[in-house]
């Protein structure tokens, strides 16, 4: 989260009437995450989430507001969205789209155990099993044709050896990602910080931004490259290996899945390389505006790349999949 749109306690408390929800006490800004402005907003009746959207499409806010209610009424403990007094879970806060959503308790794990990789494992299984039913489906924005547009974009501000390296890599998912892998619903950025634990318990999913129907193996991509890498790039096998067993108890992975495994682990490291190249060389205007190291997912997807885990389907044994 980040805050892109400033807000007054003023202009807040003046938008909380909408609601029942008590009397405004405090708003505080949310200086993480990269996509939308996020506050802090307590009132007389609890503590709340306060999200303006920045880059609004209504098909993705409305997508959005559907999936988050859809899972929270399934039991997956999401930031379920509450409805103002016109029976609506949107409204227009300083010119943009707006919603407030359930602050739920815990807190995240930079350095999770196995017991939290485990859970998170498991929990990343149910809501892909919870979101089948969502009755709202929209595509993930950024798939293999945003990274090729937004490559080209970033490419001109990069070294030679870095430029030649996106190209390949680009190239290579465009055309070496297999088809035909299971597909749903993804939340398509589960990193440690969007998920809060109470103990070794999952207490919340947050950050929901990015989600649209994909593989879902590039959901457990994403999540084992930020989960269980070590600072090198290479994946730590014991968390991996218990993230992955505690997916695949809930969901278990068909075939295709496991020869896939290579090239989505390149896939989805080579997302965030190019999301946060962007973000760095054509930042976005904000108060507080976080901008996370390019160079940690550099690091990932060289690192299977050198190790052989990312070669194109079907030519090697799946390495630090050891499921039963």
């Amino acid at each position: 989260m980040s805050v892109f749109t400033p807000l007054s306690a003023e202009q807040a408390a003046a938008w909380l009437e909408d609601y029942a929800l008590g009397t405004f006490e405090s708003i505080e800004g949310i200086a993480e995450g990269v996509q939308n402005s996020n506050f802090f907003l307590q009132t007389t009746c609890g503590h709340y989430v306060l999200t303006i959207f920045e880059q609004p499409s209504s098909e993705h806010i409305d997508f959005h507001m559907q999936l988050l209610d859809h899972l929270a009424a399934r039991g997956i403990p999401c930031p379920a969205p509450i409805a103002n007094r016109h029976n609506q879970y949107l409204g227009c806060l300083a010119g943009k789209p707006a919603a407030i959503v359930r602050r739920l308790p815990g807190r995240s794990e930079r350095f999770p155990n196995l017991a939290q990789c485990a859970a998170v494992g498991a929990m990343l299984a149910e809501l892909h099993l919870a979101a089948r039913s969502c009755p709202g489906q929209m595509p993930h924005q950024r798939d293999a044709a945003w990274c090729a547009r937004v490559a080209a974009l970033v490419a001109p501000f990069l070294a030679d050896e870095d430029a030649g390296l996106l190209h390949d890599e680009v190239h290579h998912q465009l055309h070496h990602r297999p088809g035909g892998l299971p597909r749903g619903v993804i939340h398509a950025d589960l990193f440690r910080d969007n998920v809060l634990f109470d103990g070794d318990r999952v207490s919340g999913l947050l950050d929901f931004y990015f989600a649209g129907v994909d593989d879902l193996l590039f959901d457990l991509a994403v999540t084992v490259n930020d989960w269980c890498s070590r600072a090198t790039g290479e994946l730590d096998d014991e968390r991996s290996d218990t993230l992955l067993t505690a997916y695949d108890r809930r969901r278990p992975l068909q075939s295709g899945e496991r020869t896939a495994w290579p090239t989505l682990l390149r896939a989805a490291a080579l997302r965030f390389w190019i999301s946060r190249l962007h973000d760095r060389h054509l930042p976005r205007s904000g108060d507080l505006v976080i901008q996370r190291d390019p160079g940690v997912y550099r690091s990932i997807l060289q690192a299977h790349r050198i190790s052989g885990s990312g070669h194109a389907p079907g030519t090697v044994v799946v390495p630090h999949l050891h499921l039963p």
